[in-house]
């Protein structure tokens, strides 16, 4: 059995989580969220970047697009800025997520999307941050405290940043009308694939 503090460390994350999920619809812009909602709809493409975590959790956000029809992928940083922001043209969205919005490395991505006509949804911490202050529409994104003692890793961070792009996608299936049968079609492997394709039969 492991250390009584690594038990009372683990069971106390779940808390901190938990009450980072509740606290944070405190900090929910109806206003902001309906123009993000309105952007990724009518956006041809969208693309998404940033850094350490928040670069793996937009790597989910981008397949959570494609999963409801919204042609989206993730742009590295290192790449974006030696040709891959090719990828987006006027019309198209960028999303970019720093918890601090100071990422030296998504300032020139943000930079070259307001260049090209991109629009940019900067999700932040930091409201009066430079990615804030560039883009198009600002989402909030709030914490209270990482899980680890020392309240240094991205953890509940990253937890914030998700529930965000969940919600995202919750809203577009309602405002796009997208039905099930659509996502039968584009996802046909695994039990989901099996559980949707049987009723579709």
């Amino acid at each position: 059995m492991i250390h009584s503090e690594a038990l009372a460390a683990a069971r106390a994350a779940y808390d901190i989580e938990s009450a980072c999920i509740q606290e944070m619809k405190d900090y929910f812009d109806d206003k902001a969220f309906s123009q993000a909602v309105e952007l990724l709809a009518a956006a041809p493409r969208i693309g998404a970047s940033g850094c350490g975590h928040s670069g793996i959790v937009c790597q989910h956000f981008a397949h959570l697009m494609c999963c409801i029809e919204r042609p989206a992928r993730f742009i590295s940083p290192a790449e974006a800025v030696h040709g891959a922001s090719g990828f987006l043209q006027k019309g198209d969205v960028m999303l970019l997520a720093s918890r601090g919005g100071k990422t030296g490395e998504l300032l020139p991505i943000g930079e070259i999307c307001k260049a090209k006509g991109v629009s940019i949804i900067t999700v932040t911490e930091n409201l009066d941050s430079p990615l804030a202050k560039m883009a198009d529409v600002v989402l909030k994104q709030y914490v209270n405290r990482e899980t680890d003692k020392y309240n240094l890793q991205g953890t509940t961070s990253t937890t914030a940043l998700c529930v965000i792009f969940h919600a995202l996608q919750a809203a577009l299936i309602e405002e796009t009308g997208y039905q099930a049968g659509q996502f039968a079609l584009i996802h046909p492997g695994g039990a989901v694939g099996e559980r949707l394709n049987h009723r579709a039969l």
